[in-house]
This record gives structure tokens, C-alpha cells and sequence, in this order.
């Protein structure tokens, strides 16, 4: 039996693996890069291992330094988790061959399913190999890895080549392979996907369905199992049909067959040789633990001979540090504060039904270099409408305080009339509804209403006391879109001119008590530098009178977040005549590619990006200049407050559109 296993990944999947190996009572082993030396998982670890550097290529995907890791800290297995090498044959063989257990499929099956083009081989589906106007759109897909990592949409024959250049580079970056393929991409089908799980002996288990059709930039954003809606005799192939994959290559671990269904019928995507992402709700349903699972079949035990029996419905929300008003762009800083009632750090909560899967607390900081995926929510109970209203009620009270989140847009989309329809489920969710990408949230405006009296209530105490001299005119705030009036009354109290209809019943500098048509609420409010959180919302304080240091040159395309240049168009240089939307440079940032691009018709003046330049929020890239230019505003911040915003002064867009059909996800 095993007693140390070192996790090969990094965040909340170790932390996830870790917590079975301490119910289990085996000991745990962290690896780690100069990035995360301060992660959590390494904190929980029992013991941690550094791999020098920064980028996933010198660290989490060299397998050989996580072998000798294994081995200087006495491990006896190795648990892959899931991304980075966790599909890599070669690795699984190097571990087996230095002596040590692999908790996961035999490197057989992983090379016979691992690879969507080998795995497609194998099944007779083949890719295309020549691409015609009448095959469009298609799909450009890595072979390995996923997480949207390595895909793209193609509707126009003349954007394919780029699009298998951009697609190789990512996935080579992301995977250590750059090997890609181009398959028919199917319009708007729902993406359907069967655990499977299976013994050494000849045991095969099909732990039902899920769903995970609301997808953004090829990535899965709310998952459920069991997927609704299905007619019985479809779901029933879905099942056999994975059960026979799994057997056909020997498979042994759990696993994940990967289908789309559109037009009643499903189509082979492709099997992950390895936990997935969203397995939390199959644990939910099935009252499982999958990690444990996958350590007793690696101990060589049988499964029993039928799995348990589902209950109840289960969804998972992913909670990401990323702004999808602004194209789904990354986030970084100080995670100051995070907390979601009803789970735990990392664990599941049995009595509230509410599960939070994370690798962060308050105070770590969201760096530049990984997925800024934050937590998995998963709410449990017996039907998919009250999962769904649970799920949305814990996110809107979760406490957030630090970058801008998803979390908006997640409980707009749990409590979306078409989610909630289970027939209208398909991956074209929010490329139809674009409003709940910049879905307003209630109460908006009375929390800059609170942010503004806390201020003015901690300056009157910083100075003493009550006003002396009360001003005759209003004092004016303005939080994001919303500007506040108000002033000081005789009892050291204040009234609110705008917006109307709002009763001061006290006001402190972290606490604000309004009254609203009668009703009364109780906002709290925490000041960092000029971003203010108050209660669920986050504003950011605009000044009276900007900075004049602060102009740029006009035409200035400063990066949008921190990030490394990874290339600039071909044959660009200064003096060269670019068109508006014309992409210049792709920059690197959380394991995506993002591309910038030219906000206007113009001359290229000045170039600043050079291919492996780290940059941060805010660093001068290039220079495009249109006639008759005026100068452009830099983003209204200090130093202080840099980490916690990222303005989008450069015209981005992820190379990835938004419409995915599919995720084979991280």
C-alpha cells in the first residue's frame, strides 16, 4: 500500500488530491516553481519540492525534475491531476520505470486515447487533411492537453494557416506538444461527457452523465450532473458507448468520453486519460470520492461489481479572476479577501450541500503565470432547480475582495430563464445572450452611495470630529458610472441628493446603513486604494481632477494585464501603415493567448514589444497614430493600486472565440 504520493500540479487539484491522502492517512509531497513557493498546496503539502523557475515549460511539464523530486522526498506514487502532464505517456513510463506506483491509466491507453488524432484513428473517425470552403467553419484543436488551450474557430479559409500557427504555439507553450488538427466544428450542439472508472480486473463502471455546454474561450463555466433533458435511449448509448472505449484500450483509472449532441444524435469528441476538472459533481451524485478511488485501483483492488446509486442533482460554477465585459480578460493581484459561506477552503461541506475546490485564501496573490481559475462552487440537493438557486444565492453572498471576478456573471447565467430550460442548453449560451456578460447587479448605485459616505465618514474622523463650517453645495463622488451628491447635516449625519430616494440611517468608515423605499440594509465597505468593495460590489473611485502627468502619446497601446510578449506580426516595424483591428502582438497571460491589435487606421511610430519581453499592467507596447490625434488618458491609477486592476487601454481579443463547442479542460 501506498504511504507518500507526490501531486504532479500545482493550486486547487492538489489541494483537492492532498485532502484524500490525509483521510486516507498517506502522507503528501508539493512540487512546486519560484512562482509558487508560497502557494497553497505547498503550504498544505507534508513535504514540498522547488522546480527552479516560472514557466510551466521549466517546471510542471519537465517530468524528469518531478521524477527526482518524487524520489529525493520518498514518494512511493505519483497523482497527475489534470493539465500539464497528466496525458503524457512518456511521463507515466518514467514514473513506473523509476520504481514508483502511477495513479493513473496504463501509458498504453493513454497513448491510444491521450491524442484526439490517434483516439479518432483508433475509433475509425478520421480528421480532415485537406480543408475547402465547403467544410467551413472547422476547428483547429491541439492533440494533447485541452482547457481551450490550442483551439480555434475558422469561418474564413485565408485565417486557417494562422490559425495552425497561433493554435501549435499555444498548445506548445500550454502542453509541451504542438501537434494539431482540423475537425468540422458543429454549431451550437450541447456538450455531454460520461466518467468512467476501471479496475485492473475487467471492472468498468459508467458514473453517468454530465453536462458542460456554458462554455467561454473553448473552457467550461458551469457544469452539472446528471446533463438534463436527455432521452433515455441517448443516454443509454452515451454510457455503453464509453464503457466499450474504455475497454477496447485496457483502460484502467477514471477517465472522461467526451461527446456532442446535436440533433439527437452524439458525436465521439474525444476520451481524457485523467481526472477531469467538474468531477466534483459526479462525486455529489454518486456520493463518491474519485481520488480515493483512483489510489485503491492503483493499489491493485477491484472495483465493486455495480457503482452506487445517483442522488439528487449536482452544479459546479468555475469562479475565475477574469472580466467577461472585456473579453474575458485575466486578472491578477492580492486576493485580499475570500470567503464563501457554506464551504470550506478546500473541502466539501456534507451538511449545507455546498462544496468550494480551491487554491487560494485570502491574501495570496493571483499571479501571471497559470489558469486564473479561483475556486469550483458545487451545490448539491435533490433537484436541478434547487441546486441551481442555492449555487446563485452562496456566489452572490461570497465575499470577493481583490481583482475583478466572473462571479456576476455566473449567478446571472444559473438564474438565466435559458439555463434553467434545460431543452435550451447548448455551447451557444453566451454567444446569444450578451447581456449576461455585462450583467448590471442590482443595488449598484446605493453601494457607490455607501462607498462614498464611508469615505467622507473616515475623513471626518481622521480630522476631528464634526464639520465646523457646513459646505453650502453638495460633495460629489463618482464610482465607476454612478456619481453621488451629497452633504453634511447639523446632527453629523448626511443627506444623499443624488441618486434620489435615499434616507441616511447612520454611516461609519467600513459600515453604511441606507434606507431605501422603506427598506433598510446594512452594506460593508473596505477601501483599497481606489478600488472600494462594498458589500458584493466592486467600484473603482474616479477622481475630480485627473492627473495631467498621467497623459499618454496619442495612439498609445499600453498592455492590458501582465503578461510575456510571445510575437509580433511578421515583418512589422515602425513606419508601417496598419489598419484598424489589424492584429501587432500577441501577448501571453495565464496559459492564453491574447492578441492586440491596432485601434485605429494609422502609421506605426513607435514598436516597444520584442518576442519574450515580460510586461506589466500598463507598459508602453507600440505606438499607432491617426490623423489628427488628441491625447488619450492613461488609466486612472497609482502605483498602489496597479495589481488590483487591469485597464484595456490596447484593443485585445483572446484568441479563442467565446462560442466555444467544446472543451477538453484543465
Amino acid at each position: 500500500m501506498m504511504s507518500t504520493v507526490l501531486v504532479a500540479n500545482r493550486g486547487e487539484i492538489a489541494c483537492r488530491v492532498f485532502r484524500t491522502c490525509r483521510d486516507l492517512g498517506i502522507s503528501t509531497v508539493a512540487v512546486h516553481s519560484d512562482a509558487d513557493a508560497d502557494a497553497l498546496h505547498v503550504r498544505e503539502a507534508d513535504a514540498a519540492v522547488r522546480l527552479p523557475g516560472a514557466a510551466p515549460s521549466d517546471t510542471y511539464l519537465r517530468g524528469d525534475l518531478v521524477v527526482k523530486a518524487a524520489l529525493a522526498a520518498g514518494a512511493d506514487a505519483v497523482h497527475p491531476g489534470y493539465g500539464f502532464l497528466s496525458e503524457n505517456a512518456g511521463f507515466a513510463r518514467a514514473v513506473i520505470d523509476a520504481g514508483l506506483v502511477w495513479i493513473g491509466p496504463p501509458p498504453e491507453a493513454i497513448e491510444a486515447m491521450a491524442s484526439k488524432t490517434r483516439a479518432k484513428e483508433l475509433l475509425g473517425i478520421a480528421p480532415l487533411t485537406e480543408v475547402t470552403e465547403a467544410d467551413l467553419p472547422v476547428l483547429v484543436k491541439a492533440a494533447a492537453g485541452g482547457g481551450g488551450r490550442g483551439m480555434r474557430i475558422v469561418r474564413e479559409l485565408d485565417d486557417l494557416d494562422g490559425a495552425l500557427r497561433a493554435a501549435s504555439a499555444e498548445a506548445e507553450s500550454a502542453f509541451g506538444d504542438g501537434e494539431v488538427f482540423v475537425e468540422p466544428y458543429v454549431e451550437n450542439g450541447r456538450h455531454v461527457e460520461v466518467q468512467v472508472l476501471a479496475d485492473a480486473h475487467g471492472g468498468v463502471w459508467a458514473l453517468g452523465t454530465r453536462d458542460c455546454s456554458l462554455q467561454r474561450r473553448h473552457q467550461k463555466v458551469v457544469e452539472e450532473s446528471p446533463a438534463p433533458g436527455l432521452p433515455a435511449t441517448l443516454e443509454a448509448s452515451l454510457l455503453e458507448s464509453a464503457v466499450r472505449a474504455a475497454k477496447a484500450v485496457g483502460y484502467v483509472g477514471a477517465g472522461t468520453v467526451e461527446f456532442l449532441v446535436a440533433d439527437g444524435r452524439a458525436h465521439f469528441l474525444e476520451m481524457n486519460t485523467r481526472l477531469q476538472v467538474e468531477h466534483p459533481v459526479t462525486e455529489e451524485v454518486y456520493g463518491v470520492d474519485l481520488v480515493a478511488l483512483q489510489i485503491a485501483v492503483a493499489e491493485g483492488r477491484a472495483l465493486p461489481p455495480e457503482p452506487p446509486v445517483p442522488h439528487g442533482h449536482a452544479i459546479e460554477a468555475r469562479l475565475y479572476a477574469e472580466d467577461p465585459a472585456r473579453d474575458w480578460a485575466p486578472q491578477t493581484g492580492v486576493l485580499h479577501r475570500f470567503d464563501i459561506p457554506g464551504g470550506g477552503p478546500y473541502g466539501v461541506s456534507r451538511e449545507g450541500r455546498l462544496r468550494v475546490d480551491t487554491g487560494y485564501v485570502s491574501g495570496d496573490t493571483i499571479g501571471v503565470h497559470y489558469d486564473p481559475m479561483l475556486a469550483k462552487v458545487v451545490a448539491h440537493a435533490p433537484t436541478r432547480a434547487e441546486a441551481a438557486r442555492k449555487l446563485a444565492h452562496a456566489l452572490e453572498r461570497a465575499v470577493l475582495h481583490g481583482p475583478v471576478t466572473n462571479r456576476d456573471l455566473l449567478v446571472a447565467s444559473l438564474r438565466h430563464p435559458e439555463f434553467l430550460d434545460a431543452d435550451l442548453l447548448d455551447t451557444g449560451f453566451y454567444g446569444r445572450n450578451p447581456d449576461v456578460l455585462a450583467h448590471p447587479r442590482d443595488g449598484e448605485a446605493h453601494a457607490a452611495v455607501a462607498a462614498a459616505l464611508a469615505d467622507a465618514a473616515g475623513n471626518t474622523g481622521r480630522f476631528g470630529g464634526g464639520w465646523r463650517n457646513l459646505p453650502s453645495q453638495d460633495q460629489i463622488k463618482t464610482y465607476g458610472e454612478h456619481e453621488v451628491r451629497y452633504r453634511p447635516t447639523r446632527g453629523g449625519g448626511y443627506e444623499v441628493t443624488a441618486p434620489v430616494g435615499v434616507r441616511v440611517v447612520s454611516a461609519a468608515p467600513d459600515r453604511v446603513r441606507l434606507d431605501v423605499g422603506g427598506v433598510v440594509r446594512d452594506v460593508e465597505v473596505t477601501r483599497y486604494g481606489d478600488t472600494v468593495h462594498a458589500g458584493p460590489h466592486r467600484l473603482t473611485a474616479r477622481p475630480r481632477f485627473p492627473d495631467p502627468t498621467t497623459a499618454q502619446e496619442p495612439g498609445s497601446l499600453l498592455a492590458p494585464m501582465p503578461g510575456t510578449v510571445v510575437r509580433v506580426a511578421d515583418g512589422l516595424a515602425v513606419g508601417d501603415r496598419v489598419a484598424a483591428g489589424q492584429p501587432l502582438l500577441w501577448l501571453e497571460a495565464m496559459k492564453m493567448e491574447h492578441r492586440v491589435t491596432a485601434p485605429a487606421s494609422g502609421t506605426l511610430t513607435a514598436l516597444h514589444a520584442t518576442p519574450g519581453r515580460q510586461v506589466e499592467v500598463g507598459a508602453l507596447l507600440a505606438v499607432v497614430q491617426a490623423p489628427e490625434q488628441t491625447p488619450v488618458e492613461a488609466p486612472e491609477r497609482t502605483p498602489a493600486e496597479a495589481p488590483d486592476q487591469a485597464p484595456a487601454q490596447a484593443p485585445v481579443q483572446t484568441d479563442a472565440p467565446t462560442e466555444a463547442q467544446e472543451d477538453q479542460t484543465v
